[in-house]
């Protein structure tokens, strides 16, 4: 890690083709006609826009968006990134993404890097007693990398099969359960949208904190180890953990039909609060009833 004004050279590499194979992927899945382009027919050597189409919808020369597309992101300007925002339709997440990928690339030029500071490694006991309190409602507390930094009772018991499987290994690590735990097939009913919404997570956390030796090697020990996760990685999807459905398969009370919201921790840096329920009346909800009254104190 560099303490020094210029990024180092194996991440100023791969920030290059992240830019590239992101905005490669992302004109991939765009067709003249959803950007308002005649489309004059013709053999595509690529899928999707050509750059010259890509430069046009967003205002500027071939060459600049070329330049861009090739890693090269020295200069580039708000506007310009707002109208390749705009040309490539992308959303909320993949915006973001874009900002801090050129955001990082830039920072070789800029003024003396400011190493973010270190990421929690637990919260404080107020918060603790926050969500121990939370008796009926599921709540672990998480990192960019997914690593669950601590629950309440009843989190604790929601995710017993990925606190099992990692029995020798804390923090428990959410992304490592998904792919590499004994059991995730079965707990995660929907597994295939459950890894592509990790590895997204995953992939957007690493556009925020690249130079996150942790994250590295996580994704590193997954991509070797797991060909769905290095073929999920390359699509270079991104999200916002924000809010959504988990439908999982617990070993106590079988079926339950999640909804959850997540909360940034404007008090612990870097941490996501997922705090998980159901609809009142709904089986799910009596299921998480039982779950509580049977739960026991775990620690994490």
């Amino acid at each position: 890690m560099s303490t020094g004004r210029d990024i180092p050279h194996e991440i100023k590499h791969d920030l290059r083709d992240d830019i590239r194979e992101f905005l490669t992927t992302r004109r991939a899945r765009l067709t003249p006609e959803q950007v308002g382009l005649p489309d004059f027919g013709g053999r595509r050597r690529v899928p999707g826009l050509r750059r010259e189409e890509v430069a046009l919808v967003a205002g500027m020369s071939v060459e600049y968006y070329v330049r861009l597309e090739r890693g090269n992101a020295t200069g580039v300007s708000e506007s310009v990134l707002e109208g390749i925002t705009r040309a490539l339709q992308l959303d909320e997440a993949e915006r973001a993404h874009l900002y801090d990928l050129v955001r990082t690339a830039n920072q070789g030029a800029g003024p003396r890097r400011r190493l973010a500071p270190p990421r929690p490694a637990r919260v404080r006991p107020n918060v603790q007693q926050l969500i121990d309190t939370m008796e009926n409602v599921p709540v672990i507390v998480q990192n960019g990398r997914l690593d669950v930094i601590t629950t309440n009772r009843l989190g604790r018991e929601l995710f017993s099969p990925a606190f099992e499987a990692s029995s020798e290994q804390r923090p428990v690590n959410l992304a490592r359960f998904v792919f590499l735990g004994a059991g995730a097939g079965q707990f995660f009913r929907d597994w295939d949208d459950t890894a592509r919404q990790t590895v997204a997570i995953l992939r957007t956390e690493a556009g925020r904190a690249p130079y996150d030796r942790e994250l590295s090697d996580l994704v590193g020990e997954l991509a070797t180890r797991c060909d769905a996760f290095r073929v999920l990685w390359a699509s270079h999807d991104v999200r916002i953990h924000q809010t959504g459905k988990k439908n999982v398969h617990h070993p106590v009370v079988g079926d339950l039909d999640l909804t959850y919201e997540g909360m940034a921790l404007a008090s612990e840096p870097g941490l996501l609060l997922l705090a998980y329920g159901a609809a009142p009346g709904s089986a799910t909800g009596d299921a998480l009833r039982v779950l509580a009254s049977w739960a026991v104190p775990h620690g994490v």
